[in-house]
């Protein structure tokens, strides 16, 4: 039995603005990932047959599906719900595919194709194999190619890579023709619902104890086309409106120093 597996959902290559970037994206996260103090672990990324990737380490393995493309995966489009769902039904059944790959694992991380983890993550929930999982309130907010770090106190809010549940909390079927549409989009679909869910059954999660993701913004391939962090947290209207917040998130910022380049980036010191 594996004690984690990172499941990797990629977007169907239609769906990508500019595949190079999100290769390139891609290996960087996979290298955040095998970056990891404890070994026990593996990765799964879920692409369609004929998506091009790039060469993978040790401990990763590709699950390839024939998924067609989501037709509303642009953000822009006019019914802004509609395209939230279709998102969801599609990233959902793509971790399912991953989960049910991984089956004997102990936890399961879904990780965006983007973002960046924590050196520490495996080593941790080695060390709490009976919990029910956790949710990343802690994390930061990195311009892709930045120099800064923001520190973000509600991560699991805006960010998809931002919960460790598990396995056995999912309820995941036999077969993926078992799943119901719903279940996928609530459970895996959503990084938004499932904390709730789980409280609610008895099974809560609780809040990781470091800061464990980086959440990568203002690049040209984000689904979310998140802004960058100085414009949103410190140049926008908003942040002008509130200037204790402004001041807050001032002392929130770090360098990215050789400390944050060996746990996030998977770098050694003076990389």
């Amino acid at each position: 039995m594996t004690l984690i597996t990172f499941i990797i959902p990629v977007r169907h290559q239609d769906n990508a603005r500019d595949w190079s970037l999100l290769k390139a994206n891609l290996v960087q996260t996979v290298a955040s990932i095998s970056n990891q103090t404890n070994g026990d672990w593996r990765g799964i990324i879920v692409a369609n047959e004929g998506a091009d990737l790039p060469d993978l380490p040790e401990r990763f393995s590709v699950e390839r599906v024939t998924f067609p493309p989501n037709n509303l995966h642009e953000i822009d489009k006019a019914d802004l719900e509609a395209v939230y769902d279709a998102f969801r039904a599609d990233k959902g059944r793509r971790v399912l595919k991953g989960m049910l790959a991984a089956r004997d694992s102990r936890f399961f991380m879904i990780v965006d194709d983007d973002d960046f983890v924590s050196a520490r993550i495996v080593q941790h929930v080695s060390e709490n194999p009976n919990a029910n999982g956790w949710t990343i309130d802690r994390g930061y907010i990195w311009d892709d190619g930045g120099k800064l770090l923001l520190g973000h106190n509600e991560f699991n809010h805006i960010c998809g890579t931002s919960l460790i549940v598990r396995s056995d909390n999912y309820g995941l079927p036999e077969r993926f023709e078992d799943a119901s549409l719903d279940w996928i989009k609530s459970m895996l679909g959503s990084h938004v619902r499932i904390a709730d869910i789980l409280a609610g059954r008895g099974t809560p999660l609780k809040p990781l104890p470091f800061h464990g993701a980086v959440y990568r913004v203002a690049h040209g391939g984000s689904h979310s086309k998140a802004p960058s962090l100085l414009v949103k947290y410190f140049l926008s209207w908003e942040a002008f409106k509130r200037p204790r917040r402004l001041l807050r998130n001032l002392g929130k910022l770090r360098l990215v120093g050789d400390t944050a380049k060996r746990e996030f980036f998977g770098k050694p010191a003076q990389a």
